[in-house]
């Protein structure tokens, strides 16, 4: 399971999982990292991105930024405005049903108790058809507003040139925040342990 590990004091030399201490082993295992191993690898991830926001063209690096997630999200875009064009469509025929409907009713061709279920049938399709739509466009301004942070993040990391320490300034800024998984063994008993660096605007991109 995924948790944001937490520091002890810093005299401990590790990080403890704050998932397992707050609810035990139903949430989480007891697992920890020592504090000069994840020191080691934030510092190095982010001198290597100021390094490259330094070094690369912004449109490189923004393409490169979003890149992870490119081909999906470009996917995920154009079946939303598929949808969000055939709701908007439905609408506009629901309107004009509506429209339809008064101009039979006033002629007499539609009976009270005919326009009556009609209308509330319309209706509540109108209504659901109208969350739909406010959901949808909020998906595509979510994708707008992924390169929107891009430019953000990269605005930020710029602000630095020589990296040699971390300090709770600089992380608050650059990084929303940071998920350690417990340590596994390969059969030759070698450790490894996955670190996951969220940073501020842009998510992961490691």
């Amino acid at each position: 399971m995924h948790n944001n590990a937490t520091a002890t004091r810093k005299e401990k030399k590790c990080f403890f999982c704050t998932t397992y201490s707050e609810y035990g082993k139903d949430k989480c295992s007891q697992h920890y990292i020592r504090y000069d191993v994840i020191y080691a690898v934030v510092l190095g991830r982010l001198q290597y991105w100021i390094s490259q926001a330094h070094e690369k063209d912004d449109k490189e690096l923004l393409q490169r930024l979003l890149k992870s997630g490119d081909k999906q999200r470009e996917k995920e875009t154009a079946s939303t405005k598929k949808e969000l064009t055939r709701t908007e469509k439905r609408l506009q025929e629901l309107d004009n049903l509506f429209v339809k409907m008064y101009e039979d009713r006033a002629k007499e061709a539609i009976t009270d108790r005919n326009f009556a279920m009609l209308s509330a049938k319309y209706q509540e399709e109108q209504t659901q058809l109208e969350n739909k739509k406010c959901e949808l466009q909020a998906k595509l301004d979510k994708s707008a507003q992924d390169t929107d942070g891009a430019e953000k993040w990269l605005s930020l990391v710029r602000k630095y040139t020589e990296l040699t320490e971390l300090n709770a300034p600089l992380l608050n800024e650059l990084i929303d925040k940071i998920v350690v998984h417990e340590a596994v063994k390969d059969e030759n008993g070698s450790r490894t342990q996955e670190i996951e660096i969220f940073y501020r605007f842009v998510g992961k991109i490691d």
